[in-house]
């Protein structure tokens, strides 16, 4: 599965990962191989990016964003990200 992570001034992550943990509004949710078709709002929060299933890759604090997850690739929108 491809992870993108977005900023309106540059490309924060761009690669192949085992699944990815996001802040939905409502709660924590995780994306993982060939997941359905998906857009969601995000709150504030970490993004966790998982290189199989019992470590993190990388990890980024947002306080908001959007993401959309379609044909086994996730792109994340978010306004800054640390």
């Amino acid at each position: 599965m491809t992870v993108e992570i977005l900023t309106p001034e540059k490309k924060l992550f761009s690669g192949e990962v085992y699944g990815v943990q996001l802040p939905g509004i409502t709660g924590l949710f995780e994306v993982l191989d060939k997941h359905a078709p998906l857009v969601s709002a995000l709150g504030k929060g970490n993004i966790k990016i998982l290189k199989d299933k019992s470590s993190a890759l990388e990890h980024f604090s947002i306080q908001g964003g959007f993401v959309e997850v379609l044909n086994n690739k996730v792109t994340v929108l978010v306004e800054g990200a640390i």
